[in-house]
């Protein structure tokens, strides 16, 4: 069997999936890249997409989270409100950048083709364009393998209002702006992690299982949001998030017996910046990881891979 894992976009409950993690590696030894075929992820998924594909330890992932988000999600309270009026969005992804280069080490030079197991980020181009960074295969258009690991990891976090639109330079011989990949409906990566890896690679789905991680939901409010800041953010989360639910459906409808999913209730309607709220992640986290079984989850018998031939 071939082993996809599948990470959803949600900012700061990126500490979830995080959790999830750190179970499988404590349980199976190495690295998460050493157990898996091929990683997708969507904003803070594509964060963490970047880093397995690195050989980041998920201990070191969760740190990040934990210790460093202060840095990524600053200023924060009105002097946030009063940007996001005033710019248009309350955060400066470089300093993104510069955390998640600082996080990949050397591995941050990196283009999407030296990823040593097969990645798949999305992004959207501000022309509402979807766009999959993936090695340049035979079966693919080939354009996106050259693209920095860096780059395409933080134009799939900048979620709009949240963060400026990030700039890439050199796909295709052109300059692109991108903003988080949710906003055209892949927050949750599953299906087109299938796409990529059924239609152009050589994943066969009979052969192939894959693990979604969430990062939790909480059920929506009937209750309209009040005043122009709440508004944005409700549309905001609403184009990233509202591809959560009919994504699976959508799996298990064209691959059936394909898809595990783990994807936590939250026990309060938790922002994508909400730093108060890492305790109550982390704690949210260990107990989801504490229900898996991932030597049962990837049939984990067989020694680690590292992206074995499939």
């Amino acid at each position: 069997m071939n082993y996809v894992l599948s990470i959803r976009g949600g900012g700061i409950r990126g500490i979830i999936p995080c959790c999830c993690l750190i179970k499988l590696e404590k349980q199976l030894g190495g690295l998460t890249r050493d157990h898996i075929q091929y990683c997708a992820g969507t904003s803070t998924g594509a964060l963490l997409t970047a880093a397995i594909a690195a050989g980041v330890p998920a201990t070191d992932m969760l740190t990040v989270y934990t210790q460093k988000s202060q840095q990524v999600f600053t200023p924060t309270g009105l002097l946030a409100d009063a940007k996001l009026l005033a710019e248009g969005y309350m955060y400066d992804p470089r300093h993104m950048r510069d955390v998640v280069t600082s996080v990949l080490g050397a591995s941050a030079a990196w283009v999407v083709n030296d990823a040593p197991i097969p990645i798949m980020i999305s992004a959207t181009a501000m022309d509402g364009h979807e766009w999959f960074f993936v090695r340049d295969q035979p079966r693919n258009a080939g354009t996106t393998g050259t693209v920095k690991l860096v780059d395409a990891a933080v134009a799939s976090a900048c979620a709009p209002t949240y963060f400026r639109y990030w700039t890439i330079d050199g796909i295709a011989g052109k300059t692109r702006n991108f903003f988080d990949g949710g906003v055209a409906g892949t927050a949750n990566p599953a299906y087109q992690a299938c796409v990529e890896a059924f239609e152009y690679d050589t994943f066969d789905p009979a052969q192939t299982k894959v693990i979604s991680l969430g990062t939790g939901y909480y059920p929506a409010s009937q209750d309209p949001p009040k005043g122009l800041v709440a508004t944005i953010e409700w549309t905001t989360n609403t184009l990233v998030d509202s591809s959560e639910d009919w994504v699976d459906k959508a799996v298990r409808r064209q691959w059936p017996g394909v898809l595990e999913t783990f994807n936590p209730r939250l026990p309060s309607d938790i922002g994508e910046d909400d730093l108060a709220a890492i305790p109550a992640l982390v704690e949210v986290g260990q107990q989801l990881a504490a229900t898996m079984d991932w030597q049962q989850i990837l049939g984990a018998s067989a020694p680690p891979t590292l992206g074995a031939a499939h």
